[in-house]
């Protein structure tokens, strides 16, 4: 059994063997042949690439901001201010968001008229140069630093270099415009309300002074005041929350993240407040600690808890405001450049190494179709049956019908 599977072996690399040698024989026969197509597809590439014009490929480099920047942005898109691809908003990366703004209607404008890119493409309409440059713009995410990568191809290796500085400097504008807009509206959303907070507390503060002037000072016990303060700083940070919702509807959707963490903040807030008062053990006036009131001190508990109310609202308003001013503030230095677009010293089209490599390849797989067919055909006219049937075949064709 060995010894037949041994012979069946030796058979097979033979059979092999032989298959190879033969194609090799055919190829060395018609060495002409292969040898003029593989020549013909090299020569015909290296022409090629030595009569077109080289392409340039200019590139800078920017680092996106923070979350709070993008999300004025979204506000934007939201709203219909800046037409993005499909789908954009939504995702997680905040980088994605820039690409969608690069490419987005409003900055190829820009461009298209800045570099007056009809004249330079020998195009007819805006719409024919934005599709142009749009095919000339490269991009490349790095999520993981944040780095937003933009380049542009162009002929001309100068032109290549301002046209991605000028990527980057409408981008800078925009978002200036659009962020600068919705941090302004924010910042007079937060002063309104901080105006409303402070004459609240003004309010507060003469009705307690009057109160006293009325009734003479009144003492607390310190639990009682303990109590009196913690409701008061709870309610406050309610109303805070509840100012701070209010602007994230205007910003976000109600699946954003921040939007459900501040909204089940608020709900947290509320529930503690509820079991505070249930400690009072009075339904009708539940700022009152537990214990007996004097019937005067009654008043003075409810101007109390109104001043203390008021103070912590304006506290956290204020704080809220003052982020509001400092965003608003911030939004001249949306994008930051890490590298400014140079002028290329290297071409990057044609590759003119590849370009070669692959006609090398392309013509020896050609070269050997072309053996293999030449062989073929001489093989059909040195068969008789073959050659009687070409001949049929032509007179076929010569007889007039």
């Amino acid at each position: 059994m060995i010894a037949g599977l041994k012979e069946q072996f030796v058979e097979q690399v033979q059979r092999t063997t032989g298959s190879f040698v033969d194609y090799l024989i055919v190829l060395a026969k018609w060495k002409k042949v292969f040898a003029g197509v593989v020549l013909s597809c090299v020569g015909i590439t290296v022409i090629a690439v030595l009569v077109m014009p080289p392409v340039y490929l200019a590139q800078a480099r920017i680092l996106t901001p923070d979350m709070d920047h993008a999300t004025s942005l979204q506000l934007m898109t939201q709203s219909g201010g800046v037409p993005l691809p499909g789908g954009l908003l939504g995702k997680k990366s905040t980088t994605a968001l820039y690409v969608g703004l690069l490419q987005s209607r409003t900055v190829l404008d820009r461009v298209v008229g800045r570099f007056d890119l009809a004249a330079v493409y020998d195009v007819d309409s805006r719409e024919e140069a934005r599709q142009r440059i749009l095919t000339r713009l490269h991009i490349e995410n790095d999520r993981k630093s944040g780095i937003i990568s933009i380049g542009v191809e162009d002929r001309d290796a100068q032109r290549a270099a301002e046209i991605t500085n000028g990527f980057v400097d409408e981008l800078k504008a925009l978002t200036q415009e659009i962020a600068g807009s919705e941090a302004s509206q924010r910042r007079l959303f937060y002063e309104e309300k901080l105006k409303e907070a402070k004459d609240s507390l003004v309010r507060s503060e003469e009705a307690m002074k009057g109160f006293q002037e009325k009734t003479g000072a009144i003492e607390l016990k310190e639990q009682a005041r303990s109590i009196i303060e913690s409701v008061a700083n709870v309610r406050a940070q309610i109303g805070a929350k509840e100012v701070h919702l209010k602007v994230l509807k205007n910003r976000v959707t109600s699946e954003h993240p921040e939007f459900q963490k501040t909204k089940d903040e608020l709900e947290a807030l509320q529930e503690q407040l509820v079991k505070m008062e249930a400690k009072s053990g009075n339904e009708l006036d539940p700022w009152l600690s537990t214990g007996s009131m004097p019937a005067a001190g009654t008043g003075y508990v409810r101007k109390m808890r109104d001043l203390k109310y008021s103070e912590t609202l304006f506290e956290l308003l204020a704080k809220q405001y003052e982020m509001a001013r400092l965003s608003e503030t911030r939004s001249s230095a949306l994008i930051h450049v890490v590298d400014k677009a140079i002028r290329p010293e290297k071409r990057e089209k044609p590759k003119r190494a590849k370009a070669v490599a692959i006609a090398l390849i392309a013509g020896l797989f050609a070269g050997t179709v072309a053996s293999f067919l030449m062989q073929h055909h001489e093989h059909m006219m040195n068969d008789a049956v073959c050659r009687e049937r070409m001949e049929t075949l032509k007179r076929h064709f010569l007889v007039k019908s």
